[in-house]
């Protein structure tokens, strides 16, 4: 069974535990499948379940990621004046080998694995990180004493000193069931279990990867099982929850949604659940639909309830949610079910009481959570699909042989090489495929085979559509199978009925008239039996379900199913007929259809050669409405009028005149406005393998195509002459290269691979491309926030100063943003979750979510102190938007960044090189991508000692990554022929912790976290830079100052030193030229929006590779630039006029008398907030 991140899970009622993926139409029966299940609980990871020995396993999910546990333990020394640092300690110090806070003794043969699934991936080895920064040899840091902070120098008071020792252990049970082992006390679970639920893993704020798993055992006790999550899948123990009742079944949500039932036929709902406290505070008894019949079985999901009582009806709660999570009222459904299931997005499977099949709940929406009808789900299993290849082993060119048949078989297949002619090698075929009496054969031999049929010995003649003789199609047509069984009694055996294969008309279809044009293929009509016919005979019935989980299965109203359709055995026919038929009757085949094609276009045209061309030779005009902003005084928005004209000559050719007037915005105008602009610029089709990609603040994608010019040195063009055409789909991130492959990232961390189309989303016709568009969708959070002031009377509440911010706000508390009335970010998006705290905010926040400081704004914290006056807490809601563009999902593992190796000419024949960094932090370098195959194969897991966030490789394999504290790394002795490469040498970072990386052919960027201009100070306290302006508030969480890597030579590929280049740059791009692009804010010059301006950096050669200044492009809006992809080599030598005719050019930055070369006239691209601020602009 692959592993996939969508798939239903069921058991039969022999045990056997089956999965059906959302791609697939058939149930695959599990690995390890000795063992028979009870029940199982799925989610998108794993599947926990029961076994019928009443053991508990789960089943984890092969991945390239492995599930890597870090055991730490430290050891501690103590500074003696006679022998130095030793191993022996005072009597009132911590252990020689303890936990970090000393207080736990753990040598280093204490660590045992948890269980027999571990195995230990490596020795004990010491840290040498200590803070982002590399330590002295052997790891030591030093401090006064116990307990103190630490520092990796020796100072002359260090009297005491630790390091960290390290081992990883590997969780290696992975695509089988893996028993969870037992509590070492055998009287803490008296009796084994009998029903189980997974959930959890989006409880508010839950750290990613931990699950929620409970367990109801035969006596009625409710169990909960401590410390699942991504490190450690098992658990650690069991714990009792106490309940009102003894409980007989359970279900847990994905959320804090938690249901029971007891034996009474009441339902328990457990409150309280939240981050904090997972296993909750207190049940709540809810009433069964009706006393007579209690509640047998429920299941939840985010904001459902369903459940079925004893009498197998249906039922749904209303009114369920987080804040209410008993609900208000029963509705009963239609339908009685042995049991239901509610999976991702509050999808419902269910087992019908009549057969026993699966059945899916139809029309489950956001806005219908009940949805409209059950439809069962008619898949068999893989192991009928065997058993019908089997029984249709002997099909060849759509026939099923008996022995005499198959000799004839052999003797044409051994012949093919010689067929004399197209319509011999059909007649051959045909009358090899018949019995003796349809073939005109002997009528002796036909009448004893005839009247001894056997099982076997069922015939489905491929019909001939020779020139000398067809059948025509409107008689058999193709896929009208099964038809009206055969008149005649004795040509088919007395158990089976035949399909409609008209022996007689097969017969005679070499005596038809030549005239007869046949205008299908040879191949138009397989006899076959039908469905019902073959079941009875080759397979078993159809199977009976005993339980369903549809936790790890995501189904969307935009993916198509295949559950549904009845598989005949034509699939089967063609199947083995594609392995039976020979490569020379394939040729011959290929060359009758094209013969007949080729006749049939010959006389359809024929018949139309007197009229006259269809030139359409009329104007043809759009018109609309539009505002234009107006960026100089007076600003404000001016409305104007907008018409296109396209124009079609006698030619054929067509020209297009766009006359601006005015413009009312809609996806149709829009999309004819930008299919206008690229035609009038003779721009179609897919982008160039040169493009430069970016992506604005909504996640739109906007490509363009280069000018050869673009980093000429002597007269490069402006980027803001350059031409932006959008593509379909939705990013955060795309990363690209030369050789056209590109890759992207979305908001929810999926990964997306381009397939070499264009268009998509709004565009439609010959703005988009036939092929490569795929439905593409997309989560991301809306946060607001929740401010609250000290009061001396009633405490923090709701009540603020009058020059406070709005109580309910955004992040600059300039603009009210309240639960009710904020929405999602357009009309593409729809919620899929309700208001819940966020916990993930810097600085940490108290138990609650709140966040203290002394006044608004300043800097927050989570403890609460005596002069901390005011306080705030984060909200969140997600949203989703469904649309579609040329980009295939690379499943299953989440990614946070994104690197592609540069292009070059020399490796045309390599693999592509990617790396990435995945959303929980592990380094991942993609196996086998090609221009041809741009996804790849596989994904290569490289070993790190802690988490990353940022990664970026180079033309020359040089890799460079930053950690999630901040700290940087260079990854040596990468090549093609070792993709993973060697070890990590961490590399000094710069004042601030880093956020990004970028690497070129031989430039390294970085940007860090730091707001506003570095601390560079002079003597007298003044930052050196020209420029010390304040950071617009709105834009300040993701600015940072931008760093070149200086001293970079081959023999020593680490670099130096840091040097600072410029201020308040969001993102860094180095293309294979070693050239620099940026997003930034609040550019010199650019007043149509506040924030996200694309620059590009001139003057980079080989001796300045810092470059010059800066080239600002259209300002507003962009969220991410890469030109990685853009290798036109350029003339690199700068002419002194040249430079000096760029340095004079308006809206960039003077330079005073007092640059120097660490500091170019033009390192900070902002200007001061009060100068020239766009009051009127749209903010992101």
């Amino acid at each position: 069974m692959a592993a996939s991140g969508s798939l239903l899970w069921a058991v039969d009622i022999f045990g056997r535990v089956y999965t059906l993926s959302t791609a697939g139409q058939y149930w695959e029966l599990c690995k390890d499948g000795q063992l028979e299940f009870k029940r199982v609980s799925a989610v998108k990871e794993c599947c926990w379940g029961i076994a019928c020995d009443h053991q508990v396993y789960v089943y984890i999910h092969s991945s390239d990621v492995p599930i890597r546990f870090q055991e730490e333990t430290y050891e501690n020394q103590r500074w003696n004046p006679v022998i130095g640092f030793c191993e022996k300690l005072l009597p009132s110090d911590r252990w020689q080998w303890s936990d970090a806070s000393g207080l736990k003794h753990q040598p280093l043969e204490s660590f045992t694995p948890p269980s027999p699934h571990w195995e230990w991936e490596s020795d004990w080895y010491v840290d040498e990180n200590f803070g982002g920064d590399p330590t002295e040899k052997g790891g030591w840091t030093y401090a006064i004493d116990f307990p103190a902070t630490y520092t990796k120098d020796k100072r002359w008071n260090s009297c005491v000193r630790r390091r960290r020792w390290i081992r990883y252990r590997r969780y290696k049970s992975r695509d089988l069931w893996a028993k969870i082992p037992a509590e070492e006390d055998s009287k803490q679970l008296p009796d084994p279990f009998n029903d189980l639920s997974v959930g959890g893993w989006e409880i508010t704020d839950e750290p990613v990867g931990r699950l929620s798993v409970w367990a109801v055992s035969l006596q009625g006790k409710v169990w909960y099982r401590e410390d699942v999550c991504r490190h450690n899948p098992e658990g650690s123990l069991w714990s009792l929850i106490a309940t009102p009742g003894e409980a007989v079944q359970i279900s847990c949500g994905p959320y804090d949604l938690l249901w029971a039932t007891l034996w009474e036929g009441q339902a328990i709902v457990r409150e309280g659940i939240d981050r904090h406290n997972p296993q909750g505070v207190s049940w709540t008894i809810v009433e069964p639909p009706s006393p007579e019949n209690g509640i047998l079985h429920v299941s939840v999901g985010v904001s459902v309830v369903w459940a079925v009582t004893k009498d197998r009806k249906v039922w749904f709660r209303r009114g369920v949610n987080s804040h209410n999570p008993c609900g208000t009222s029963w509705i009963e459904m239609v339908g009685e079910m042995m049991m239901v299931n509610v999976g991702l997005n509050d999808q419902v499977w269910g087992i019908s009481c009549e057969d026993r099949a699966v059945c899916f709940r139809q029309g489950v929406t956001p806005s219908e959570l009940s949805g409209k009808t059950w439809k069962a789900i008619v898949c068999g299993r893989d192991s009928d699909r065997s058993q019908t290849g089997s029984s249709t082993s002997l099909l060849s060119a759509g026939c099923f042989f008996t022995d005499d048949i198959k000799e004839q078989t052999n003797s044409v297949s051994q012949n093919d090489g010689d067929l004399p002619s197209d319509s011999e090698t059909s007649l051959a075929l045909a009358n090899a495929c018949l019995p003796a009496a349809a073939a005109g054969g002997d009528g002796n031999n036909s009448t004893t085979q005839a009247t001894e049929p056997t099982a076997d010995a069922v015939v489905a003649p491929v019909l001939s559509t020779s020139e000398e003789g067809a059948v025509p199609a409107a008689d058999q047509g193709l896929g009208g199978f099964p038809e009206q069984p055969s008149s005649d009694p004795d040509s088919r055996p007395a158990a089976l009925q035949w399909t409609n294969i008209d022996l007689k008309e097969a017969r005679n279809a070499s005596a038809l008239s030549s005239s007869a044009i046949v205008e299908t293929s040879s191949l138009n009509a397989f006899g076959t039996l039908s469905v019902g016919d073959e079941d009875h005979y080759g397979t078993d019935e159809h199977p009976l379900w005993a339980w369903v989980s549809g936790g790890g299965c995501s189904v969307d109203s935009h993916i198509s199913l295949k559950w549904f359709m009845v598989q005949s055995a034509l699939t089967c026919s063609g199947q083995s007929l594609s392995l039976s038929i020979t490569p020379a009757q394939t040729a011959a085949w290929r060359k009758q259809i094209f013969q007949q094609l080729t006749e049939r276009t010959r006389r359809e045209l024929e018949n139309f050669r007197h009229y006259e061309e269809a030139v359409e030779q009329s104007v043809w005009v759009k018109t609309g409405t539009l505002q234009w902003w107006r960026s100089w005084k007076p600003y404000k928005w001016i409305d104007v009028r907008v018409a296109l004209e396209q124009f079609t000559g006698n030619d054929g050719a067509r020209d297009s005149i766009l006359f601006i007037y005015y413009m009312h915005y809609e996806e149709k105008k829009l999309a004819l406005l930008s299919s206008s602009c690229c035609e009038s610029r003779r721009i179609r089709g897919r982008p160039s393998h040169q493009a430069i990609w970016s992506l604005t603040c909504k996640g739109d994608i906007f490509v363009s195509e280069p000018s050869p010019d673009l980093e000429a040195a002597a007269h490069p063009i402006p980027c803001d002459q350059m031409f932006w055409r959008q593509i379909g789909g939705h990013l955060r991130l795309v990363e690209c290269n030369s050789r056209g492959v590109v890759w992207g990232v979305g908001y929810d961390h999926t990964a997306w691979v381009y397939t070499a189309g264009y268009g998509g989303g709004y565009f439609s016709g010959s703005a988009s491309s036939a092929d490569g568009i795929y439905a593409q969708s997309d989560v991301k959070c809306v946060y607001i926030y929740e401010n609250q002031r000290w009061n001396p009377v009633t405490g923090y509440s709701s009540r603020g100063l009058p020059t406070d911010r709005y109580m309910w706000s955004d992040a600059t508390g300039l603009q009210e943003c309240t639960k009710t009335h904020t929405k999602p970010p357009s009309p593409q998006w729809s919620w899929v979750s309700d208001w819940y705290v966020d916990f993930s905010v810097s600085g940490g926040p108290d138990r609650e979510g709140w966040q203290y400081a002394a006044d608004f704004p300043a800097s927050y914290h989570g403890n609460k102190t005596m002069k901390d006056f005011v306080r705030r807490r984060h909200w969140a809601r997600k949203c989703k938007m469904v649309t579609n563009g040329p980009w295939l999902e690379v499943p299953p593992i989440a990614l946070r960044d994104v690197s592609i190796i540069p292009g070059s000419p020399a490796a045309e024949d390599d693999f592509v090189a990617l790396w990435a960094i995945s959303d929980k932090g592990d380094v991942l370098c993609r196996l086998n991508i090609t221009p041809q195959s741009p996804a790849g194969t596989s994904w290569l897991h490289v070993g790190t000692d802690q988490p990353f966030i940022s990664v970026s490789i180079g033309a020359f394999h040089q890799v460079w990554a930053v950690a999630r504290d901040g700290s940087v790394f260079y990854r040596g002795s990468v090549s093609p022929t070792k993709p993973e490469g060697g070890s990590l040498w961490p590399s000094r970072c710069p004042e601030h912790k880093l956020k990004q990386v970028s690497v070129g052919r031989t430039s390294v960027f970085v940007v860090d976290k730091n707001e506003g201009c570095p601390q560079i100070r002079n003597n007298v306290g003044k930052c050196k830079n020209e420029f010390d302006f304040p950071t617009p508030r709105r834009c300040c969480s993701f600015l940072g100052n931008l760093w070149y890597r200086q001293g970079i030579t081959p023999s020593y590929p680490q670099g130096s030193s840091w040097e600072h280049i410029s201020n308040n740059v969001r993102k860094v791009s180095v293309g294979p030229l070693d050239q620099v692009w940026v997003i930034a804010d609040k550019v010199q010059g650019s007043h149509s929006l506040s924030c996200g301006t694309v620059c590009h950096r001139t003057g980079v050669q080989p001796m300045e590779p810092k470059g010059l200044s800066w080239d600002y492009g259209i300002g507003g809006g962009w969220e991410h630039v890469t030109v990685r992809g853009n290798a036109t080599e350029n003339a690199r030598s700068l002419a002194p006029e040249a430079s000096a005719e760029r340095s004079a050019r308006p809206g960039e930055l003077e330079g005073g008398d007092g640059e120097g070369r660490g500091h170019p006239p033009q390192s900070n691209v902002f200007v001061h907030e009060a100068e020239g601020l766009d009051r009127n602009a749209v903010h992101c």
